[in-house]
């Protein structure tokens, strides 16, 4: 669904974005975090996943498909994290148009406790399946881009070594996308090279996650489902995102073929198993395109 086609619900993902990102240290400092992306001319869709029996949103996404975005008058495309980022000509020819620009993931901050820490899990998966539809919805769809957050309440040390393994272990070597202002991190190379040798994934995830945990924290659960979705992601830099609240974020790109064929198993041939109809694909496409109202992503019934 829209901002234009549902603004009671958009008002209420708005309300539930804002309470989850201020808890970490982000948000907007209003009452909802609801932006002009979310209400321009042709804005992003939003994905929720939706819990039928408590009658309750537990999370969600907002996206937009590369092909459908404007771009304003100094031929700069009107995508959230235009004002984080620099695209290359060659993204925005090559990359773009096959694109799904994907932003403000949550977990509605109820499902984030330890008593509801299974359901918030859960949540985060059905998100995926949601991401994992896209993908059959238009089949023209080569790839996810978005941004991942780090809050400035995360240890700096610990920030660094996910940073240098994130730049280490998904290099973007044709810099199809650099931040405006990259984050100075004041990183100790010379500890990180005799950390992380760079040959090997899993045996530098493994130093990394004991390095983490040294800390008392964990890899950030997003960061982390992304290191583990594609070995080929590329990742862009870091940049301070002083619209909301200071965070850190950092631009990924995957390419949807090059998913583990585990994950798509599960997000992707599993909705085409589930939803076999070409009627209801159409359905869906024109949901996307605004030729109908609503496209809600109800949740598994998961316990």
């Amino acid at each position: 669904f829209t901002a234009h086609d549902s603004p009671n619900l958009m008002r209420e993902v708005g309300r539930l974005r804002e309470i989850a990102f201020r808890h970490y240290g982000g948000g907007t400092g209003l009452e909802a975090d609801i932006d002009k992306y979310d209400l321009m001319e042709h804005p992003y869709h939003q994905l929720i996943v939706w819990d039928p029996e408590k009658e309750e949103i537990l999370g969600g996404y907002r996206f937009i498909m590369g092909k459908k975005v404007d771009f304003d008058e100094k031929g700069k495309p009107m995508l959230a994290t235009a004002h984080l980022l620099n695209f290359s000509d060659d993204f925005l020819q090559n990359y773009l148009p096959y694109t799904v620009e994907l932003g403000r993931s949550f977990v509605s901050l109820e499902y984030q406790s330890t008593l509801h820490s299974r359901k918030g899990i859960f949540a985060l998966d059905n998100l995926w399946d949601g991401l994992g539809a896209l993908t059959v919805i238009d089949p023209s769809m080569r790839y996810f881009f978005g941004k991942v957050t780090m809050y400035g309440t995360y240890n700096k040390e610990a920030r660094n070594m996910i940073l240098y393994f994130m730049h280490l272990h998904f290099p973007d070597p044709d810099k199809l996308v650099t931040p405006i202002s990259q984050l100075v991190t004041n990183t100790d190379t010379g500890k990180m090279k005799h950390l992380f040798k760079g040959k090997n994934f899993k045996e530098d995830y493994k130093v990394l996650n004991r390095e983490v945990r040294s800390f008392g924290l964990n890899i950030p659960p997003l960061i982390n489902a992304y290191m583990g979705l594609s070995p080929t992601m590329r990742f862009f830099g870091t940049s301070i995102n002083d619209e909301f609240g200071d965070v850190e974020e950092s631009g990924i790109l995957i390419e949807i073929n090059q998913i583990l064929e585990e994950k798509k198993q599960r997000h992707i041939e599993s909705y085409i198993k589930s939803n076999p109809s070409k009627r209801f694909l159409i359905g869906l496409r024109r949901a996307i395109s605004g030729k109908s109202k609503n496209l809600i992503k109800k949740s598994k019934n998961k316990k």
